[in-house]
């Protein structure tokens, strides 16, 4: 029975691609969980269209993602955490506060693009990787200081 995927199958095809699978496998598990249509000469336009409309809404992504990277290429952000006489803060900065600081600034970017190996636990200036998309990537200075009480 030949079907089109519409969503990546593991170890079958991926998103738009026309598979050959077992009848009871379509009908029992792919159909039903609307993770693939029968093939159609209508559904195949469809599938057609919808991989055009996707293709174009990469390139855009894509795009703004490089925008935003020429923006926070010159962006230095600080954090204010307590720390011990050795610089060695009391708690850690994650991606959630790298976040929150570039929020502060203006610059809107989803905690999970922003990649701190480890939580940061010292004070200093550290260099933060960015994964704005998966062809572009960023990074942004970031200055942990002692906070001031």
């Amino acid at each position: 029975m030949e079907v089109i995927l519409r969503a990546d199958v593991p170890k079958l095809g991926h998103r738009g691609e026309v598979v050959t699978v077992a009848e009871g496998y379509a009908r029992n598990y792919l159909l039903p969980r609307k993770i693939a249509v029968m093939a159609s000469a209508g559904n195949k336009k469809v599938i057609q269209q919808e991989k055009t409309a996707a293709v174009r809404r990469e390139v855009s992504d894509k795009a703004q993602a490089e925008q935003l990277a020429k923006m926070l290429a010159d962006v230095t952000v600080v954090v204010a955490r307590k720390a011990g006489e050795e610089d060695q803060l009391y708690g850690s900065v994650t991606s959630i506060d790298v976040a929150e600081a570039l929020q502060a600034k203006g610059y809107t970017v989803d905690r999970r693009k922003i990649h701190v190996e480890d939580p940061i636990r010292t004070l200093g200036e550290f260099q933060v990787p960015l994964r704005l998309h998966h062809d572009v990537e960023a990074t942004v200075k970031l200055q942990v200081v002692r906070e001031t009480e």
